[in-house]
């Protein structure tokens, strides 16, 4: 599945990369754009869901709609 999130506090390169590291611990491929706000996220339904990404960026300081 892909879906873009709307990510809230990002401020430059390194928080993407905080993002983007935080979401590749957890197996879902992303690119994070700090300039746009978001993360377009790819991952599989079966093994993660929406909600444990959404806790993977908030444990990197961020928050995600």
């Amino acid at each position: 599945m892909k879906k873009t999130l709307k990510i809230k506090g990002m401020h430059c390169k390194s928080c993407e990369m905080l993002i983007k590291s935080e979401l590749e611990d957890i197996s879902v491929k992303a690119d994070v754009s700090y300039g746009a706000g978001t993360a377009v996220v790819e991952f599989d339904e079966a093994s993660v869901s929406l909600k444990k990404i959404k806790e993977a960026i908030s444990k990197a300081g961020y928050s995600a709609e």
